[in-house]
């Protein structure tokens, strides 16, 4: 059963009922690379056009059952249901932000693991068109231990599939698309502005290299110009610095966007939040960092939670500024967010300010991120607590 749950400062909270299109025991045909699909299809007689229909209704129309594919015959979608299942997420909770500007889901996996997805709304600001970004979770828990993380702190169950990966866009994307839809029908937009999803953030619960075959392989699905067509350099991969992987990854010819969550520009202060930073010291995940934009020449976003008297001083935001002298980057400043274990204190403004201020120094390009989501524990690092309390229960 669904479980409810919804406290101020919620705005609101709603239970769904399982849309499982067959037993979670089947295997899901969002496993599938298209080759594999393709080579399904040909096995179960079909021709290979029968899988670029299958594929479009999946990822283009989002299709919720094998029975809403019409342009399918009634025999293969028989067949189609007795052989997959679509999906093996069963949302139990949905919140949205006081502002309306953030919801996050919780998903039961097959094996009853929960993991969260969140979905942000930014609205034009003459820069950069509207927005919908979908942050989502690769594994459920995580093994890294960072001390000022949520995720990190329950320890790590297992990874997800990919086709648990893209089943959380494909979900956010339903969500997107009726959000749009309804704007249309008010009159807010015009038809051409059907977006959905515009971004895709590997930002969610657990390490995505940690994960590295599925979560390329999602990438790849993600992109798929025939399906969700959701374009490389929207799509942003968060690591904490895992160095065989990130060079791997330059060698994957996706012009994806790679974030580092740095947090210290020195050892012995990120060794103390970062456990694997013993594993990967900073100086030869910079070295790394090096080589990954000589490879792909892209930009790398390095992420940087302000700790109160941590790691926020004027000193520390020059000596990262020596760091990262001479690479192209970008550094996103994020105030911490507070979490009911974790013991640090939120950075002020000012004193974010003047930290970026010693970034400038050395022109390293900054931003303070304004978090969205806190009220519903949908910002960096929070999401853990509410999965928990529905885990011991």
């Amino acid at each position: 059963m669904p479980i409810p749950f919804s406290t101020p400062p919620i705005s609101m909270g709603r239970t769904v009922p399982s849309t499982l299109d067959s037993s979670p025991m089947l295997p899901s045909i969002l496993d599938l690379s298209r080759e594999n699909l393709t080579a399904s299809m040909l096995e179960m007689g079909e021709k290979t056009f029968r899988s670029n229909q299958l594929w479009r209704s999946i990822y283009h129309e989002v299709s919720e059952s094998f029975e809403e594919m019409s342009t399918l015959s009634k025999t293969f979608r028989k067949s189609l249901r007795e052989k997959y299942s679509i999906s093996s997420l069963t949302e139990v909770m949905a919140l949205t932000s006081l502002d309306r500007t953030t919801s996050k889901s919780l998903y039961r996996l097959h094996d009853g693991e929960l993991i969260e997805t969140v979905m942000m709304r930014y609205e034009s600001d003459g820069h950069r068109r509207n927005r919908k970004t979908a942050c989502i979770s690769t594994q459920a828990g995580c093994a890294l231990g960072c001390t000022f993380c949520a995720t990190g702190q329950q320890g790590f169950r297992r990874n997800l599939t990919v086709g648990e990966i893209v089943a959380q866009v494909i979900e956010m994307q339903r969500v997107a698309i009726a959000e749009d839809q309804a704007q249309i029908d008010g009159g807010k937009r015009t038809k051409g502005e059907l977006q959905g999803v515009t971004n895709v953030v590997f930002m969610g619960m657990g390490e995505p290299l940690a994960n590295y075959k599925n979560t390329v392989s999602a990438i790849r699905v993600l992109n798929d110009g025939q399906g969700l067509n959701i374009g490389a350099r929207h799509i942003t991969v968060s690591t904490v610095g895992l160095i065989p992987e990130i060079l791997k990854l330059a060698d994957e010819d996706l012009q994806i966007n790679l974030a580092i969550s740095l947090h210290a520009p020195d050892n012995v202060t990120r060794s103390q939040t970062m456990p694997v930073n013993k594993r990967y010291p900073v100086e030869e995940l910079i070295n790394a960092c090096h080589r990954y934009a000589d490879k792909t020449k892209r930009r790398i976003f390095f992420e940087y939670v302000l700790l109160k008297e941590q790691n926020d001083s004027i000193e520390q935001a020059q000596k990262l500024g020596r760091l990262l002298n001479g690479l192209h980057c970008h550094v996103n400043l994020i105030p911490v967010n507070p979490t009911a274990q974790g013991p640090f204190e939120r950075t002020d403004l000012v004193n974010a300010k003047t930290f970026q201020g010693g970034l400038k120094q050395y022109g390293i390009p900054s931003t303070i991120r304004m978090e969205k989501g806190i009220d519903i524990n949908a910002g960096c690092g929070q999401l853990r607590e509410r999965a928990v309390d529905i885990l011991n229960n």
